[in-house]
């Protein structure tokens, strides 16, 4: 197989794209939220690829990310029959390209396994985080400013790039009522913090919860809306993972996304996975009462392979990307009808985003969006 070139690019790919932009203009949206309705069809067809690719378990797989155009496929050797019959099929929403990486998927995890253990026996060495780039092409350690390159590193197996840059920090809707909605303003009342909720959601057996982030309360914690109204005390949760569930009587599919004081709502119609290269936006409340609204043009850069599994996104714009009580808050990315949740937030430095992704949280706790 060529891997320089697309399989197929559907005529029907570039109406997609055409019925994204006339959606995200009559809705009155912000060019960050144009961005991620845009990516919709890429989205959708990156979603379809996935879900083979995780069917069949393939060894070769390494990443996808999401181009300005396109989206991309990375295999390491050659693509099994049956996706690249997806492949075929998921251009129908739009075009994707296959492209050779030097890694796959399993290796690099067997070798950021490594990394991280050295890492955390070695506290020392200056390095805070192991990422991967989605493209097969390696991983990526992150480093304390001014701190030497690291010569002790273990042999990986794979391409490891250093880079120096400071770790991002915590950021820990005023007066929610039943049922609960997320991007609403949350007040720990035994630890006496701010953060924000994030989704509504359900398990299997119908139970509701608020999802949120762990460091805004451990378990038992009483929580309740900034206005002091109780929504419950935090149940389950994953610490390395800085999520947590808040069990509570009642919630809804829907979140906030105004300014600070706002009462305006739009509809979560389900959750989806993340992709390098995709556009979010995150509706924490503290940038809600900054800047009129969600933060947005989040790209995803990165997916961290170690014990914290989080996401790493980049206000393209320099903006910052979380403030302080923004945490546990939604990210999100826009469809037409209303939003896809995507994850939670974590963490900030600056214009970058730390955020656990939704997927991880489904997988935790077998949560989902009513």
């Amino acid at each position: 197989m060529n891997f320089a070139r697309p399989l197929t690019i559907a005529a029907t790919a570039v109406l997609a794209v055409s019925i994204s932009v006339s959606t995200a203009n009559s809705q009155g949206l912000s060019a960050g939220a144009e961005n991620s309705l845009r990516q919709r069809p890429m989205v959708m067809a990156a979603e379809q690829v996935l879900a083979s690719v995780q069917r069949s378990g393939h060894p070769g797989y390494a990443g996808i990310t999401l181009a300005d155009k396109e989206v991309m496929l990375w295999w390491k050797g050659d693509v099994p029959a049956d996706v690249t019959a997806t492949v075929r099929q998921a251009t129908r929403q739009a075009p994707v390209r296959v492209a050779k990486a030097v890694y796959s998927q399993a290796e690099l995890t067997a070798a950021a396994e490594k990394l991280e253990a050295w890492r955390k026996a070695n506290p020392g060495a200056g390095i805070h985080g192991v990422k991967n780039p989605g493209d097969g092409s390696g991983l990526v350690l992150a480093a304390y400013p001014g701190v030497a390159t690291v010569a002790a590193l273990p042999t990986a197996g794979v391409t490891v790039k250093v880079v120096h840059e400071q770790p991002m920090v915590s950021t820990s809707r005023k007066d929610d009522a039943p049922p609960w909605k997320g991007g609403a303003g949350t007040w720990n009342q035994t630890a006496g913090t701010i953060c924000t909720s994030g989704f509504g959601v359900r398990n299997s057996a119908n139970a509701r919860f608020v999802l949120s982030a762990e460091h805004c309360g451990q378990s038992g914690h009483r929580i309740a809306d900034r206005a002091g109204q109780f929504i419950g005390n935090v149940g389950a949760a994953h610490d390395d993972h800085d999520i947590s569930l808040i069990p509570t009587s009642s919630t809804t599919n829907q979140m906030y996304v105004g300014n600070g004081d706002s009462n305006t709502v739009t509809t979560v119609t389900g959750w989806g996975h993340v992709f390098v290269g995709q556009f979010l936006c995150q509706s924490g409340v503290t940038s809600a009462e900054q800047t009129g609204g969600p933060v947005c043009n989040l790209k995803v850069i990165f997916f961290y392979q170690d014990a914290e599994d989080l996401v790493e996104a980049e206000q393209t714009d320099g903006q910052p990307a979380a403030r302080g009580g923004d945490s546990g808050g939604s990210v999100y990315s826009y469809t037409s009808g209303g939003v896809v949740a995507n994850g939670t937030v974590t963490r900030t430095a600056g214009a970058r985003l730390g955020f656990q992704d939704f997927a991880t949280a489904n997988r935790d706790f077998g949560i989902y969006i009513p």
